[in-house]
């Protein structure tokens, strides 16, 4: 017969997953890290303020080659500080394009339709996975730690999963908004100052309210591994006096 004393087990979330370790939560913690980092968002926008800037001194077609050459330098830079081939490339790609663009149209305010539209898309598709009820983050989420997790089942899971989504929603939409209304009024240098301001920023806003919905989906989906020299139940314990 089970001693009165001895404190009640408290049942774990889900029996058969497996016990991670404190280092296989980091996974959460490299989200903006697989985005580049901080310093990505910020080498992204240093073309935008070159083609901006040689734009009100220099002709168009002078001014795009002032930004593609400003996007290669900084490519092979990251490349030589071991940044990720992707975030590296695909930046100076997303240069090269709007630059095509630009030199097709003839147009400087083209040199950011690709981002306006672009929010309008990451608007679409993240408000609409929260209308379907399986918010982005969650189903990234799921994807990252095996995609076996019932973690639509757990209320809490899914609202932090709902708010960092309509979170990233509401970034991509006022990206959209502003900006479209600036590339109507024809406003060159407008669009470069809300690229700016709009990019880095926001951009880190969003994935720290990301990385709080990992952490507590993890946090709650995910049992701990115990610590050396800790036994299963003392682990279980510490946690029902938590």
């Amino acid at each position: 017969m089970r001693n009165e004393a001895e404190p009640e087990p408290v049942p774990e979330r889900h029996p058969a997953a497996a016990p991670v370790d404190d280092n296989a939560q980091s996974t959460e913690t490299t989200v903006l890290q697989q985005m580049g980092g901080v310093a990505g968002f910020v080498h992204s926008t240093i073309p935008v303020v070159v083609f901006v800037t040689a734009n009100a001194f220099l002709p168009l077609p002078v001014a795009v080659g002032v930004a593609v050459a400003t996007g290669l330098a900084l490519c092979i830079v990251r490349l030589v500080r071991g940044e990720r081939l992707v975030s590296a490339v695909g930046s100076l790609l997303g240069v090269a394009v709007a630059a095509g663009i630009v030199a097709w149209t003839g147009s400087a305010r083209d040199f950011f339709v690709i981002g306006i539209w672009a929010s309008l898309a990451g608007f679409v598709v993240t408000f609409g996975s929260v209308l379907a009820r399986r918010p982005l983050t969650g189903v990234i989420w799921n994807a990252l730690h095996g995609g076996t997790h019932a973690w639509r089942s757990d209320r809490g899971v899914r609202v932090a999963h709902d708010v960092a989504t309509l979170t990233a929603a509401s970034v991509f939409a006022s990206r959209f908004v502003i900006q479209q209304w600036l590339y109507l009024a024809d406003s060159t240098g407008g669009l470069g100052v809300a690229r700016v301001v709009m990019g880095t920023p926001l951009t880190v806003l969003a994935a720290l309210v990301v990385v709080w919905s990992f952490r507590r989906s993890t946090g709650r989906l995910i049992p701990r591994a115990p610590r050396p020299g800790t036994s299963p139940r003392d682990e279980r314990s510490g946690r029902a006096r938590a």
